[in-house]
């Protein structure tokens, strides 16, 4: 497995599908992988639940966070479900890992992800977590998160069939 440069990533952005639809490359194409846009925030509802198998499961419910006129969030400490603006398409030979920006860190708050595996495509998700006890002001289309692509040492049979693959976008 190698980390895709960002030759790499720009020739993958020209590919079609594009590996991340929607971006400002000159602003969000970085040496080491691509930044991605906060576009929703939820914050949890009710307690969520995961048994022994997929058939047991259910993901906790969650509620708007609203934003003012002009698109920032106040959030006080706590956990956050964010929902990226770019969608994602990851052939079957790449794979990638998301790492919070490191701005976020300075002030207190992380976003925690999943793998993102070969073959999703979608809007993304994560957990962002405020640890501030003051709380963080964040505006929508902040660049909050950089995936990291790496290609596979052989492409996947058979990409991600996952209940995510698709998430957050629109149905025609």
């Amino acid at each position: 497995m190698s980390v895709l440069s960002r030759e790499e990533l720009r020739a993958a952005l020209a590919a079609d599908p594009p590996l991340v639809e929607g971006i400002e490359i000159d602003v969000q194409l970085q040496t080491n992988g691509i930044d991605l846009r906060v576009e929703r925030i939820q914050r949890l509802a009710s307690p969520g639940l995961l048994g022994a198998t997929d058939a047991v499961r259910e993901p906790a419910a969650r509620e708007d966070v609203p934003s003012d006129k002009d698109g920032w969030w106040d959030l006080h400490r706590g956990a956050y479900v964010i929902t990226y603006r770019e969608k994602v398409n990851l052939p079957r030979d790449l794979m990638a890992l998301a790492r919070p920006r490191s701005t976020l860190l300075r002030s207190g708050v992380e976003i925690h992800a999943a793998v993102w595996d070969a073959g999703y495509s979608g809007r993304g998700e994560g957990l962002m977590s405020v640890l501030n006890a003051r709380g963080y002001r964040l505006q929508r289309g902040a660049r909050v998160l950089q995936l990291v692509f790496f290609r596979l040492s052989t492409p996947a049979a058979e990409g991600y069939r996952g209940r995510y693959q698709g998430e957050n976008l629109e149905k025609s």
